[in-house]
């Protein structure tokens, strides 16, 4: 554990400094209905600093990062698109995508993405809130990104246990996976993010530290992914490694700053 440590590291000739500090939720004990709370207030809070208003004419996409606890540890639900999709294929990502003129809303257009691409009806998800600003993608789209903690499916609204109870894990096993957009999905633990083997310091837009996170070891059968020729599918991230970076890195680092993770 890297709390109260200070991180110094090159990257792209400038010095990154970022204190990683205590944890406003536990990394390593599973979600509870308080911890959800206390991410959900902090949410709150951050976006009342935060409000980026809506350019017309500009084309939007929502993203979902997916809370959720996988046998008991606290994580986020993470996709590797599939090797023969247009844009980002091969790259970890979160579920989510453009936003239709059907869609109600934003966060509407992030969980139509979200069931269709891994499965999880919207009744599965409790939404804690948007944060951001939310960034341009290299394809030109607005992306805005919205954080929810999913439920195993029918167990939602059911839990009435104490604050600090551990809520109910999913089973990757149990996810109706698009494989026509996802090649695999995975469990990031929170833990990584302060774990000095995965964290490695990078620019977003060549002007904002963060972190990217290796998470080669955690996708199963990343080598030639769902694609019989058994090419691989994977790519993204620097020396062969495939890494949690660009906009899905940038993201998740701005979440851990939320969290005081990183500060």
């Amino acid at each position: 554990m890297l709390s109260r440590t200070l991180i110094t590291a090159a990257a792209h000739a400038s010095t990154l400094h970022i204190q990683l500090s205590t944890s406003i939720i536990s990394l390593t004990s599973p979600f509870t209905r308080g911890s959800l709370r206390t991410l959900q207030d902090a949410i709150i809070a951050h976006a009342t600093t935060s409000k980026t208003p809506v350019t017309p004419g500009e084309v939007n996409a929502a993203v979902l990062v997916p809370l959720c606890n996988v046998d008991g540890v606290p994580g986020v639900l993470l996709e590797l698109r599939g090797g023969k999709l247009r844009s980002h294929a091969g790259e970890v990502s979160f579920p989510g995508g453009r936003v239709d003129p059907a869609d109600a809303s934003f966060l509407a257009a992030a969980l139509r993405e979200t069931q269709e691409e891994v499965g999880l009806d919207h009744r599965q998800i409790d939404i804690l809130g948007q944060f951001g600003p939310p960034e341009q993608s290299l394809m030109g789209l607005r992306v805005w990104p919205y954080v929810g903690f999913v439920y195993p499916r029918g167990s939602h609204h059911t839990d009435t246990g104490a604050l600090d109870d551990p809520l109910p894990s999913i089973s990757l096993s149990s996810l109706r996976i698009s494989q026509a957009e996802v090649a695999t999905v995975f469990h990031l633990p929170l833990s990584a993010f302060t774990s000095p083997v995965r964290i490695r310091p990078d620019m977003f837009r060549a002007a904002s530290p963060y972190w990217a996170i290796d998470v080669s070891d955690l996708v199963e059968g990343s080598e030639g992914v769902n694609d019989p020729s058994g090419h691989s599918e994977v790519s993204g991230g620097k020396e062969g490694r495939l890494e949690v970076w660009g906009l899905t890195g940038w993201y998740m680092s701005l979440l851990m700053r939320i969290l005081k993770v990183y500060t």
